[in-house]
């Protein structure tokens, strides 16, 4: 499953939370420091790692 990364817009903290694909469109987070509903998916780099070799 993917990790993504929000951002609180209350307080600032940026925190990572685990969920599935089709969980991520109706996730409603709070913030673990201050506990705001305001919160804001924040877009991460990734990296594809294979197997086979091209």
């Amino acid at each position: 499953m993917p990790t993504y990364q929000y951002r609180c817009v209350k307080c600032g903290e940026v925190f990572d939370h685990v969920e599935h694909l089709a969980e991520h469109e109706t996730a409603r987070l709070n913030c673990p420091k201050c506990g705001s509903d305001a919160v804001q998916h924040q877009p991460t780099q990734f990296f594809a790692k294979t197997s086979k070799k091209s």
